[in-house]
C-alpha cells in the first residue's frame, strides 16, 4: 500500500521531467507511504517516476521503488511504480522460477515487472489483489497504466497534451503543478446528486480516474489506447451455476475461505475492523482460523450511543471473546470530531459524504500499531444485504409499468415538492418520475439531491451540462440490461456506484491518511467469479466458519455502522446546517472545502 507517481513526457516539444516537480507530488501523498521513498527519471528525461513506500511485503531494502529490470548493457528495460498488495504473487513467483527467471527479492513488485516482461499487457488476467501501477517500456517507448478490478485502489491522469501525469491522488496532483484544468461540471453535480464523485470523473476538466478493471497504454506520440479487461456486469450475466443447496453452501465456505487465504498475506501483523455486524463478524471468525490468537481486533465506541442498540461494543466484545482475538474498544468523541475536522477534510481525496467512520476507525487502529486492517465492506453488496435489494425492484414493478410514468411524475412533482420537503427529504417528490426502470428507481433510493434541486446549489449552467455530461442514467441502465434477474440488477448497481465510488474510495483515503492498509476480503474479483450469481445471503456467508457466531449477532437486525456526524454538526457547526435533513448539511460543508483545496 503505496503512493505513486508519474510523469511521462511524450510530446516532440515536451519539456523534460521536473525532477522537483515529480518529488512536490511524490512528497504530497507522504501519509502514503512513512517507510521509504523513491524517485527515478530516464537518461533522457522522457520518463519519471516517483513512489511513497508502506513496506508490507518484503518489508526490507529489497521491495524498494521505483525498481527496475535492465538489459544486458545496464540499461533500464522495464521500470515500475505500484500501490497495492498482489495476494497471489507467492504462486506467480514459484512459476516464474520454474521457468528460469532469477528474482533478486521476495516483493510483489519485483513479480509484477518479470510477469510484464512475459506476459506484456495480459498480464492483469493473472493478478489478484487490490493494484495501481505503472510500468515504463523503454523497448516499445510507452507507458502502461492498471488499475484491479473493482477500483480498491486509485489511479488519476491528467493530460496536457505533451506531458502525462499519474498519481495515486488528485490532490497530489494538483499541489503539485500538474496543469488539472478549470471546472469539470460532471464532477461537480455527480457529487451533489449521489454524495460522491462518480468515476472516471473528478472536480477538475484535465483529471480522470482511470476506471476500475482497465488499463492504459499511452505511447511515445501520446495515443492512448483504453483497454477494459473486467466486466462485472457481465458476470452477473451468465447463467446460473445448478447446485444443490448443500454444494452452494459448500462452494461458498470454500471461496470465502480462499479469499481469506489470500487477504491474510503479509509480513507484518494483520487486524480486523469488528462491529457487530455479519460482514466484520464472520471476516473475524475466518481470519482467526487461519491466524488463532495472533489476531488483534478494533471497535469503535461512541459516548453519544451509551446504552443505545447503536452502540456495537457490547456485542462486538462477545466476538471477540468467542475466537479469542486481542480485542481493544477505542471512544471517539464529538471533541475528536471537532479537533480532526480540518485534517479529516484535508486527507478525503475528493468529497464524499460518506468515510468519517473509516478515518477514525483507521486512526484508532494506527494507534495500536497496525498497519493492515481487514474489513467487512463489499458483504451487502456480494449477499444482498441493502434494503435496496427489495426497495428497487418493488418501485419498478409497480410502477414502471405505467406508460409515461416518468412525464407525469414530474408534473406532480413540481406541485408536491413544497409540501414534501416540510416532511421528508425533496427528492421524494420525484417518486413516480423516477420509477421507470431499474436505473430511475436506484437512482431515486441512493440519490442526495435530484437534479432539479441542484439550480439552487450550483449554477444552473453547470447543472445543465454536468447532467448532459454525466450520462448517468444512461450508463446505469447500460449496466443491467443484460442480467436476467432482480437481485443481479441492483447488485450490478450497487458494486459499480456505491461500493466502487464511495466506500472502497473512501477506505483508501480513509485508511491512507494513517497510513494504514485497509483490506477487503468480500470484494475480490475471484470470489465474485464464483459466488456472485450463487442464490446466498448475509445469513449463509454467516453460516461458514466452523466457530458458530453467537445467536445475538445472527438475530441482530440489520443496522449498519452508523457514525454520529450529523449529532456532532448539530453542536459544532453554525445555523443553516440544522434545517439540512440526513447528510445534505453535511455534504455542502464537505463540498466548501473540497473548493478550498
Amino acid at each position: 500500500m503505496c503512493g505513486l507517481t508519474a510523469i511521462y513526457s511524450y510530446g516532440n516539444n515536451a519539456p523534460p521531467v521536473d525532477r522537483q516537480q515529480l518529488l512536490r507530488i511524490n512528497n504530497a501523498m507522504a501519509a502514503r507511504g512513512p517507510d521509504g521513498e523513491g524517485v527515478w527519471v530516464s537518461h533522457d528525461g522522457k520518463i519519471g517516476f516517483g513512489h511513497r513506500r508502506l513496506a508490507i511485503i518484503d518489508p526490507g531494502p529489497g521491495g524498494a521503488q521505483p525498481m527496475a529490470l535492465n538489459n544486458e548493457n545496464g540499461q533500464v528495460r522495464l521500470s515500475i511504480t505500484y500501490n497495492g498488495e498482489i495476494y497471489n504473487f507467492r504462486e506467480l513467483r514459484r512459476e516464474l522460477l520454474d521457468e528460469g527467471r532469477r528474482l533478486k527479492t521476495h516483493s510483489d513488485t519485483e513479480v509484477l515487472l518479470y510477469l510484464y516482461d512475459r506476459d506484456g499487457p495480459g498480464m492483469v488476467h493473472r493478478l489478484r489483489g487490490m493494484f495501481a501501477f505503472a510500468i515504463w517500456d523503454a523497448k516499445k517507448n510507452g507507458l502502461f497504466l492498471a488499475r484491479d478490478p473493482y477500483g480498491i485502489k486509485p489511479l488519476y491522469y491528467a493530460d496536457t497534451g505533451r506531458s502525462l501525469f499519474v498519481a495515486s491522488q488528485v490532490k497530489a496532483l494538483s499541489s503539485g503543478g500538474a496543469e488539472i484544468g478549470g471546472v469539470n461540471p460532471a464532477g461537480h453535480v455527480g457529487f451533489f446528486l449521489l454524495g460522491y464523485v462518480p468515476e472516471p470523473h473528478t472536480l477538475h476538466a484535465a483529471v480522470k480516474a482511470l476506471p476500475a478493471g482497465t488499463s492504459l497504454w499511452c505511447d511515445s506520440n501520446g495515443q492512448r489506447k483504453i483497454n477494459k479487461y473486467f466486466d462485472l456486469s457481465e458476470k452477473l450475466a451468465q447463467k446460473t451455476p445448478d447446485l444443490s443447496r448443500q454444494e452452494t453452501q459448500e462452494v461458498l465456505a470454500s471461496s470465502l475461505r480462499d479469499s481469506m487465504r489470500h487477504h491474510l498475506v503479509a509480513d507484518v501483523p494483520v487486524g480486523v475492523f469488528l462491529s457487530a455486524g455479519l460482514d466484520s463478524a464472520t471476516v473475524a471468525a475466518l481470519a482467526t482460523e487461519r491466524s488463532g490468537a495472533s489476531l488483534e481486533s478494533m471497535t469503535l465506541r461512541f459516548d453519544e450511543f451509551a446504552g443505545d442498540q447503536k452502540d456495537e461494543a457490547p456485542l462486538a466484545e462477545e466476538i471477540a471473546r468467542l475466537y479469542g482475538t486481542r480485542h481493544q474498544i477505542r471512544t471517539v468523541k464529538g471533541s475528536d470530531f471537532k479537533r480532526d475536522f480540518e485534517k479529516l477534510t484535508a486527507a478525503m481525496d475528493q468529497p464524499s459524504v460518506d468515510g468519517v467512520n473509516t478515518y477514525f476507525v483507521a486512526k484508532e487502529a494506527a494507534a495500536m500499531g497496525l498497519k493492515v486492517a481487514l474489513s467487512g465492506v463489499g458483504g451487502d453488496e456480494l449477499f444482498g444485504g441493502y434494503n435496496t435489494f427489495h426497495q428497487v425492484p418493488t418501485l419498478v414493478k409497480s410502477l414502471g409499468w405505467i406508460p409515461g410514468i416518468s412525464g407525469i411524475g414530474a408534473t406532480l412533482r413540481i406541485i408536491s415538492a413544497p409540501l414534501i420537503a416540510q416532511f421528508t427529504s425533496p427528492k421524494y417528490a420525484s417518486l413516480l418520475e423516477y420509477s421507470g426502470d431499474y436505473a430511475a428507481a436506484y437512482f431515486l433510493r441512493r440519490g442526495l439531491f435530484m437534479p432539479w434541486e441542484l439550480p439552487d446549489i450550483l449554477d444552473p449552467e453547470m447543472v445543465r451540462e454536468g447532467w448532459r455530461e454525466l450520462n448517468m442514467l444512461e450508463d446505469m441502465a447500460a449496466a443491467t440490461w443484460r442480467i436476467d434477474t432482480d437481485r443481479h440488477k441492483v447488485a450490478a448497481l450497487e458494486n459499480q456506484w456505491y461500493l466502487r465510488n464511495q466506500l472502497l474510495r473512501d477506505a483508501d483515503w480513509a485508511g491512507m491518511a494513517h497510513s494504514l492498509e485497509i483490506r477487503t476480503p468480500l470484494v475480490d474479483a475471484e470470489l465474485f467469479a464464483t459466488v456472485g450469481r450463487l442464490a446466498v445471503g448475509k445469513q449463509d456467508m454467516a453460516a461458514t466458519p466452523k466457530k458458530a457466531l453467537p445467536n445475538a449477532v445472527l438475530n441482530r437486525p440489520k443496522t449498519g455502522f452508523y457514525i454520529p456526524v450529523r449529532e456532532w454538526l448539530l453542536g459544532n457547526q453554525p445555523p443553516g446546517s440544522r434545517s439540512e435533513r440526513g447528510m445534505r448539511g453535511w455534504a455542502k460543508i464537505v463540498y466548501e472545502n473540497a473548493l478550498k483545496a
